[in-house]
């Protein structure tokens, strides 16, 4: 596997020798000074370029990188081959040597519209001086934020509506729709709440990353693992027993983010929908009635 600096060497060699190729940056995980580096960081590099059309001609022109297991072009992906790819586009390459990269192409104009919004950027080579001066990177802008009361009483508020779709499901037999209900519906609203206890515990100076993958690290040793008890497999008793510890985690963790803003925990919808699970729950496949 291709060392950091050999991966840097080869990506400013390339920039350095094309004419086309303005500058170059980085951002991405690997300008984050707050995370441990590992073997899965991807390179995340922009190059500035004068034009995108003689780039997107030549489609052997990336193998300059290394061998690719596999690539990906999301542009092409989204708006076909006729799409406007004038001003921006992206190449994602797994190498065979386990290397990722993760390369954009963009025009000077797009780069003076979009350069520095991400506030992890850090610049690696500007042959005109066309790179803005901005602030050291930082992960700020992916800091957990405090809730307001509306947002709060929204994500507590569809966090219990929602169960009753699992539930239902669970009664007809329709696994695919309670485990689309309990892992992209339900689970986004308790993630939420667990970020937002998070951020309370680190006084909102902390990320707990995509989709919450930092999680592990910053809950305390219990509710890591009622969080994990939150998680089920195809079998229906699982996944009742999954949403049940969902709707404990949450209770638990709402309770404390209400106490913290002075906000008001309806206990109300917790319970009903908590009766209404547990009579779900026992209904025979022959039942004519819920109550």
């Amino acid at each position: 596997m291709r060392s950091e600096k050999e991966m840097m060497d080869l990506i400013l060699s390339v920039a350095k020798k094309n004419q086309r190729i303005r500058a170059v940056y980085m951002n991405g995980s690997r300008t984050n000074p707050t995370l441990e580096e590992d073997l899965f960081q991807d390179y995340d590099i922009v190059y500035v370029v004068t034009e995108t059309s003689s780039f997107l001609k030549d489609e052997l022109w990336v193998d300059v990188f290394g061998e690719r297991l596999m690539m990906q072009e999301p542009d092409k992906n989204d708006q076909g081959t006729e799409g406007d790819f004038s001003d921006f586009y992206g190449y994602l390459m797994l190498f065979t040597d386990g290397n990722r990269m993760d390369l954009h192409i963009e025009t000077i104009p797009h780069m003076q519209a979009y350069y520095g919004k991400d506030k992890l950027t850090v610049p690696l080579l500007d042959k005109d001086d066309l790179l803005p001066v901005i602030p050291e990177a930082t992960d700020e802008d992916y800091h957990v934020r405090k809730p307001t009361e509306e947002e709060y009483h929204a994500c507590c508020n569809n966090f219990w509506w929602c169960q009753q779709n699992v539930a239902k499901s669970l009664w007809r037999d329709e696994m695919p729709y309670a485990q689309f209900m309990l892992e992209c519906i339900i689970r986004r609203d308790l993630d939420q709440m667990v970020s937002w206890w998070i951020g309370i515990e680190n006084g909102f100076q902390v990320s707990t990353g995509k989709a919450g993958n930092y999680f592990k690290k910053l809950l305390p040793e219990e509710k890591w693992e009622m969080y994990t008890s939150t998680y089920a497999d195809g079998d229906s008793e699982h996944i009742w027993e999954a949403l049940f510890a969902a709707g404990e985690l949450f209770r638990t963790l709402a309770n404390d983010v209400a106490d913290e803003f002075a906000y008001t925990y309806k206990r109300d919808e917790d319970e009903n929908m908590t009766r209404y699970l547990k009579q779900v729950r026992k209904l025979p496949s022959s039942a004519d009635r819920i109550f």
